[in-house]
């Protein structure tokens, strides 16, 4: 691949309250030919018995991916720009270690496949300069790929987080979620 063309100041964002649950998302997903046509992210609703809110599920690309740490078979590789890869189909055991292990729960064991994927943030488009098939087609904004500048512009009661806190262990991820405005870090409990 042309890496000169990678765009190092753009970056993945989402905003998890504009999700409308259109699903256009997954489907421009599925399309890429390197996916085996399976969107490997998902839309989920949020507690359906009691709201439509839905969200979308994308691989938060971990600085360091707990995922590739425990999987036995070295399957899960980070390349130097910070996109965790689907485990590479020759190495991959289909043990289900990662799928366990994410604190995100992106990870799927694709059992036809006997094998994990999950998003790459479109590495294949995003390393020749172009951004990633879901945020193309994202209707309400709630994924964007761009820079900094762009989305402080675009939402400026928002800030981009990227750091998560998940009872003693933070978690700094590559893709960011919008929070309300001077917020640092999201914590879940």
């Amino acid at each position: 691949m042309n890496l000169t063309n990678f765009n190092r100041n753009e970056e993945f964002f989402v905003d998890l309250q504009r999700c409308i649950g259109c699903k256009a998302c997954e489907m421009a997903c599925a399309e890429c030919e390197t996916n085996g046509q399976e969107s490997l992210i998902s839309v989920n609703y949020v507690e359906r018995s009691s709201t439509i809110q839905t969200t979308v599920q994308v691989c938060m690309h971990c600085e360091d991916p707990v995922c590739a740490n425990v999987c036995p078979a070295d399957a899960i590789s980070q390349d130097e720009f910070g996109i965790v890869h689907t485990a590479n189909t020759e190495r991959c055991i289909g043990c289900s270690n990662c799928v366990m292990a994410c604190p995100f729960g992106v990870p799927k064991k694709m059992e036809e496949y006997d094998l994990m994927m999950k998003c790459t943030m479109c590495y294949d488009r995003t390393s020749v300069g172009k951004k990633p098939m879901c945020a193309t087609v994202c209707p309400s904004g709630a994924l964007f790929y761009g820079t900094r500048a762009e989305i402080e512009e675009m939402r400026p009661n928002s800030t981009p987080i990227n750091t998560f806190i998940f009872g003693q262990e933070t978690v700094h991820t590559k893709v960011n979620i919008m929070m309300p405005k001077g917020s640092n870090e999201l914590r879940i409990y």
